[in-house]
């Protein structure tokens, strides 16, 4: 493993920081979290035009074949301009990690419609798996796809899902997981497929967006499905493989989250000690004192910690991709130690940095409140709540036998 960037990487973070720097200053971000959702359609659009939008997606699909390494960086890059994960980190992350998944199963119908579209940011893409009844148990879901002809007839309900809103407003659509019941007598997961539904299908009925704590300029909804009727090629790959396909692009949409989070931290610690070397308390700066400055290097050494691991899953990931190097559960270890670390890191640090401020911390005046906020989504719940990635990491280090809810 050798994380020495090339050229071309150095040129891609540059470009990509000059373009934090003109469209998505702090400033920017605090307002678009105040007005809410829906992200305004320049975001992608500007994404779109690096090249870094699903930058991930082979070049001959219209991408521009960047390795998981590259996109990581890519990542990292915006999750230091959007400390509050609701923007560009949201955004990217969603459509990147699952857009390349949709990509790499889609027929070329879809791939035209929704895909070569979405690289350029002129539509969004995104999952749908959580239902009503539950998130995490993604085989045990209830929504149905029924076959007529050569189409199929979907049923069924989603909730807690990321960018419905805009969706809509800039077209686009969702992998959506449903229950085709191809193997009633066997594992559950073997019953699970996944389709493309376009939002403005006859029978999509989108709810109202949700008021959740974080996370504001990405709207967060759901959807219910009333006799959706798609075509035979709006199925990704194979009948009863959608479980296994739906896990890789959790795999893939985590990577690009955790690396955010190494931005985001990065981000945390430089404001923060910006402000403990200049605010004074008792004739000195605050620095000084082994309860700031302690808590500070401890943070910067999970940081580095962090930054080492997301590297390496990346390069990882991609061994497993062009070399068949790693199993997928191997590398799903990997990711999930990822996703728990980077997320959790992410909300320690701005709750640090809160209590550095005092009362200015917990004001709009300084940005760790918003990172706070809207980090903690990714330890709860968005893309795998924590103790799903320790579920995880446990059955690889002990067996399956030693699953809980088995």
């Amino acid at each position: 493993m050798d994380f020495t960037l090339t050229n071309e990487q150095e040129l891609i973070k540059e470009s990509l920081r000059e373009w934090c720097e003109r469209n998505i200053p702090m400033e920017r971000i605090r307002e678009m979290e105040t007005a809410g959702h829906p992200l305004p359609d320049d975001i992608p659009k500007g994404l779109g035009e690096l090249g870094v939008l699903m930058g991930t997606v082979p070049e001959e699909d219209g991408g521009s074949g960047l390795d998981w390494f590259t996109q990581a960086l890519v990542a990292e890059e915006i999750g230091y301009a959007d400390i509050s994960a609701a923007t560009v980190a949201a955004c990217m992350a969603v459509m990147t990690g699952w857009g390349y998944t949709i990509n790499k199963y889609a027929s070329d119908k879809v791939k035209k419609e929704a895909v070569v579209p979405a690289l350029k940011g002129q539509k969004f893409i995104g999952i749908a798996a959580t239902e009503p009844g539950g998130g995490s148990d993604v085989s045990s879901h209830k929504s149905t796809a029924k076959k007529d002809g050569d189409h199929w007839i979907l049923n069924g309900e989603k909730t807690f899902i990321s960018g419905v809103e805009e969706a809509r407003k800039w077209g686009g659509g969702y992998w959506v997981n449903v229950n085709t019941n191809n193997a009633p007598d066997g594992p559950p997961h073997k019953n699970m497929s996944a389709f493309y539904v376009p939002v403005d299908a006859e029978g999509f009925e989108p709810d109202e967006p949700y008021r959740d704590a974080g996370r504001l300029a990405l709207s967060t909804s759901g959807f219910r499905m009333e006799n959706v009727r798609v075509p035979e090629e709006n199925l990704f790959g194979e009948v009863g493989r959608g479980f296994y396909y739906t896990m890789e692009g959790f795999d893939n949409a985590r990577i690009l989250i955790a690396a955010g989070n190494v931005g985001t931290v990065q981000r945390i610690l430089d404001d923060g000690m910006e402000y403990i070397k200049e605010r004074e308390a008792f004739g000195r700066p605050i620095a000084k004192f082994e309860g700031i400055q302690f808590e500070l290097v401890e943070l910067y050494r999970e940081l580095e910690e962090l930054r080492l691991l997301v590297y390496k899953t990346a390069w990882m990931q991609d061994q497993r991709y062009q070399n068949n190097k790693f199993k997928p559960t191997e590398v799903a270890k990997w990711i999930s130690m990822c996703k728990w670390k980077g997320a959790e890191l992410a909300v320690k640090a701005a709750d640090r940095a809160m209590h550095w401020l005092g009362a200015a911390g917990y004001s709009d005046e300084y940005p760790f409140e918003m990172a706070w906020r809207g980090n903690m989504s990714y330890s709860v719940g968005a893309e795998g709540a924590k103790n799903i990635q320790k579920l995880v990491v446990g059955r690889e280090l002990l067996g399956k036998e030693y699953i809980p809810y088995k």
